[in-house]
């Protein structure tokens, strides 16, 4: 009998120490516990190997622990790419061009509920492939510093605070609001200084002093990290010599130290490789892993991490501990988005094929295309068309039915998308004779369709311009002569020369819609068209917009996120990144449209409600407030934007935005909008104290109109 208890006391103890032990090596799941106490729980269930796995985007996972295979590689540029049907919104310069920042978070918001219903349905059927997962590799915010660059179509222009701003919105639609899940996981990319050339890419060095980087290059990084942003995208540059990827300055001084970055560093794709392989500033691949473990790299963008971090461990370069401290970013950020949770757990967890590309979202990109189209041209107030003034209608151009003119680049593909052509043709309606043709390609500037059927249509709406096969990145935009980037500002020359054989072979109304993401040569278009839109690349509902705007459904409301100048002479060397003769901060020459240039169907007058006070000191806040009223027949959208102009110094921006918003306005009535501008946003960065200060002397701010003339002016004083 005692050997009988003895055996069942001894058989009970082992269950409870096995029950103990599973408990201990399950805590993991545990969603009492704190994320970083579950990540430090599922280190420790973790073998060197599996850990040194998990660096990879694209690791095997875990499967006895429950940790499924993962690609961390996902975009969301515009809308989910290259995960099949998705709605495709504007083009990110196109929707800077909105100068809208809560459209833009309603943008993302879709995008990422779409990004969850699309995950929940591959994961229910055991897909985990690339570009099916929750963290997007979005959005861009370099600066757009120089219109040769083709990627800059990915931003959100020229200006840092308008960039933030809207990189700010974004990431917190894609983010979501939840307080204890990720609704999606955003990225803050390329860190830093990495806007061109693309010909060289993988081994240019950017060289930027102190006062530029501050000023210019990383102000919208500071504002996504103080916004939460889950990850940022070192980049493939070097910068003042080191490569962006290992740069302590960027990584551990601005990033971490100063900024107190919380989330994961991914590297952008093969970064690593090029650090010892063509920048050659590293002697071979297994110090290149070493280092950029302890420099703060968390996720690698290529394989090289999972193949030599273990090299780099036998060779005493690096220690477990590193490695450990390495992967736990990426594990909390997966516990965020509720990897390890039960799926019900999950607020996002419902989310399924009716949200992918719903009447909602469809509608939402429409009103985003409608909003980031610019008027450049209305001679006589031709636009908007009245339809019932007119019988026939030929819509004619090289991108007038092109689908690549609407998607842009990084983008997803949808079952609707709306051509030009048909926008207009649908619009106009079956009692109006619409035509399409071609009329002409990229190439030849000699042989041309449509010009009959021109000139016996009430009017004629071409559209040319660029596609992304001539501006975009390396690779992608195969037929950029340059790598991708532009050598200047020219659209195709075949485009040119059948808009001129159009106006020259009648006199009746032509309006031209220019497509691209970046600023181009206006002028023979602008002489030889009534009307000019620039739609730069509007997305799947672009054709419905556009025709939204010809027929005044909407007033266009878009305007320029940057400069469009006369030609690259104007510019100095795309190679250096001193901001000095550059975007309208910096450049005070003749253009052939200013930052935020864009005009209406309506006219707003403005007129000083509380005008700023004479003189402030650093500790106050500018107060100011304008009364706009509309003095057109039609609603319509404004955007106010607030210049800020600067005593006269060394190394002073010309002017800056400084705050913006944009109101609906009835038609005949007026809002008033106020405006708090913080004298500390006014500081500059003082290079021989090497910090931020703002300088005393006599200021000047403008309200309403572009960068180059103003609706309102006041001058102030800071002592």
């Amino acid at each position: 009998m005692r050997t009988i208890l003895r055996i069942f006391l001894f058989v009970t103890g082992l269950s409870l120490f096995a029950g103990q032990l599973m408990a201990q090596n399950e805590n993991f799941r545990d969603t009492k516990l704190g994320v970083d106490e579950r990540v430090a729980a599922l280190l420790k269930q973790l073998t060197l190997e599996e850990k040194i796995e998990l660096l990879g985007f694209d690791n095997q996972g875990v499967e006895r622990l429950g940790v499924h295979r993962y690609n961390w590689w996902n975009e969301a540029l515009h809308g989910v790419a290259r995960a099949g049907e998705a709605t495709v919104f504007p083009q990110a310069i196109a929707m800077a061009a909105t100068f809208d920042d809560q459209l833009i978070n309603q943008v993302a918001d879709a995008i990422s509920t779409e990004a969850r219903a699309k995950y929940n349905l591959a994961v229910a059927r055991g897909n985990r492939e690339q570009y099916m997962g929750l963290t997007f590799w979005s959005p861009n915010v370099n600066i757009f510093r120089d219109p040769r660059w083709g990627r800059g179509q990915e931003t959100y222009g020229e200006d840092p605070y308008l960039t933030s701003r809207m990189g700010v919105a974004f990431i917190k639609g894609i983010q979501g609001d939840d307080p204890n899940y990720l609704k999606a996981s955003a990225c803050a990319k390329h860190f830093a200084a990495h806007s061109g050339p693309e010909y060289n890419r993988h081994t240019f060095n950017a060289v930027v002093d102190e006062k530029d980087l501050h000023e210019t290059y990383l102000v919208a990084f500071k504002a996504m990290v103080d916004a939460g942003v889950e990850s940022v995208m070192c980049g493939y540059n070097r910068l003042n010599g080191e490569p962006a990827c290992l740069s302590p300055y960027l990584l551990q001084k601005t990033l971490k130290d100063e900024w107190g970055f919380k989330g994961h560093v991914v590297t952008d794709c093969w970064a690593l490789e090029d650090i010892w392989l063509r920048h050659k500033v590293r002697p071979n691949s297994v110090v290149v892993t070493a280092e950029a473990i302890k420099e703060g790299i968390n996720l690698d963008c290529s394989n090289m991490l999972q193949d030599d971090a273990m090299k780099a461990i036998e060779q005493g370069l690096i220690t477990e501990a590193d490695v450990d401290k390495a992967l736990a970013p990426n594990l909390k950020t997966q516990f965020k988005l509720g990897f390890y949770d039960p799926q019900e757990d999950s607020p996002f967890y419902n989310l399924g094929a009716a949200e992918v590309h719903s009447t909602g979202h469809v509608a939402l990109s429409r009103e985003a295309a409608e909003e980031s189209m610019v008027l450049i041209k209305n001679d006589n107030n031709l636009l908007p068309l009245h339809i019932e003034d007119y019988k026939s209608i030929l819509v004619t151009g090289a991108n007038s039915g092109s689908l690549d003119a609407l998607l842009a680049n990084y983008h997803g593909i949808s079952s609707e998308l709306v051509t030009f052509a048909e926008g207009i043709s649908k619009a106009a309606g079956p009692a109006v004779a619409v035509q399409y043709d071609l009329g002409c390609n990229d190439t030849d500037t000699v042989h041309f369709g449509g010009v009959w059927a021109s000139g016996m249509s009430d009017v004629t709406i071409v559209v040319i311009g660029l596609t992304p096969v001539r501006e975009g990145e390396e690779g992608d935009a195969f037929l950029a002569e340059h790598g991708g980037d532009k050598k200047d500002l020219n659209i195709p020359p075949a485009h040119i020369a059948f808009l001129k054989k159009l106006r020259a072979s009648h006199d009746r109304p032509i309006i031209t819609v220019v497509t691209g993401g970046s600023a181009v040569d206006l002028s023979e278009i602008q002489a030889n068209s009534d009307a000019v839109i620039f739609s730069w690349y509007p997305g799947e509902q672009g054709g419905n917009a556009l025709a939204d705007i010809v027929f005044g459904q909407v007033a266009p409301s878009g305007r320029l996120p940057i400069t469009f100048y006369k030609s690259f002479d104007q510019l100095p060397d795309y190679e250096s990144y001193d901001m000095q003769g550059r975007t309208y901060r910096y450049f005070d020459g003749e253009v052939q449209y200013p930052f935020a240039y864009g005009l209406s169907y309506v006219t707003f007058d403005y007129t000083w409600k509380q005008a700023p006070a004479k003189k402030y000191k650093t500790g106050d806040k500018i107060s100011l407030s304008v009364t706009v009223k509309n003095t057109g027949e039609m609603d319509a959208k404004e955007v106010v934007p607030v210049f800020i102009s600067y005593p006269s110094a060394d190394r002073m921006p010309v002017k800056e935005l400084k705050q913006f918003t944009k109101k609906e306005i009835t038609a005949g009535g007026e809002q008033t909008i106020s405006f708090e501008i913080p004298v500390w946003d006014l500081a500059k960065w003082d290079e021989s104290c090497g910090d931020w200060k703002v300088f005393p002397g006599d200021y000047e701010v403008m309200v309403g109109g572009d960068a180059k003339t103003a609706k309102l002016s006041a001058k102030f004083q800071i002592k």
